[in-house]
């Protein structure tokens, strides 16, 4: 019973504490605070958030997904609300890179849906599973895996293949006019594929190492597609196209920044859902 006491004396307390305003111990209902119908309705039925499919190609900068990016887009998605289902091709990558020592490892090989089930903690999908049908926005970020496993432009540049599912996701989604986000080396995927569009890489000029990749600029022109210049805080939004597009680590800068621009891009994409 000592204990017993002990459990209910403190709760005993704050009822005490209120005694001199019984009416804050009444409920709501017969204070006549009691919340209108159409506010009831809103509370019990929330606005659903968009359902974005998010896209990798392995894990690392040099082999597949750049991590930062990744994360940082899946950071933005869970705060604007977003359903992310996330996907990658079930394929060979084309080699595997030490990141320790920025060279590949000739006598490994690896798996690109395999390896991008560690950013996504094994939650993960084979691509050819994805349609666009069942989700109203598509993003793939960078890393050089866009260049090497979801297409071919590490190698043949504007001469590039890209990956069977790649391109269907991309004609998918353009196709159902549905937002298309891409950041870093990625935006070369819908330059080749979704001819005339806009996309931004950042600047076009090195700038003394600061935009180490400007080069891709001109490629993206070769494939047919308008280059717009941007900061990397920056997003480009191709309205008539619904492509969003940011440099992320196209530039040579602080880690916040890049996390900022992948910010406005994200924020773009899911505005443009009307979710």
């Amino acid at each position: 019973m000592a204990a017993l006491r002990a459990l209910v004396a403190p709760r005993l307390g704050v009822a005490s504490a209120f005694a001199p305003f019984p009416e804050l111990l009444r409920p709501l209902s017969l204070c006549g605070l009691a919340p209108s119908p159409r506010a009831a309705f809103h509370g019990s039925a929330p606005r659903p958030g968009a359902r974005v499919a998010l896209v990798l190609s392995g894990c690392g900068v040099y082999d597949g997904s750049e991590i930062h990016e990744a994360s940082a887009i899946l950071v933005h998605l869970s705060r604007g609300g977003a359903e992310v289902q996330i996907f990658a091709p079930d394929v060979r990558q084309m080699h595997v890179v030490d990141h320790t020592k920025g060279q590949p490892s000739e006598s490994e090989s690896r798996n690109v849906l395999t390896e991008s089930a560690r950013i996504a903690r094994g939650k993960i999908s084979d691509l050819a599973q994805l349609s666009a049908a069942n989700h109203d926005a598509a993003i793939f970020p960078g890393g050089f895996g866009a260049a090497k496993n979801l297409s071919t432009f590490a190698v043949d540049g504007k001469d590039c293949r890209v990956n069977q599912d790649v391109e269907r996701v991309l004609k998918e989604f353009h196709g159902a006019g549905k937002p298309i986000g891409l950041c870093c080396i990625a935006p070369v995927l819908a330059a080749k594929v979704l001819r005339g569009v806009e996309v931004t890489v950042g600047h076009e000029q090195e700038e003394g190492g600061k935009w180490p990749y400007a080069g891709t600029a001109e490629a993206i022109k070769a494939l047919g597609a308008k280059h717009c210049v941007k900061g990397v805080t920056e997003a480009h939004v191709d309205q008539k196209n619904k492509v969003v597009t940011t440099p992320a680590f196209m530039c040579e800068t602080a880690l916040h920044h890049i996390h900022d621009g992948i910010g406005a891009m994200v924020k773009k994409v899911l505005e443009l859902t009307g979710k």
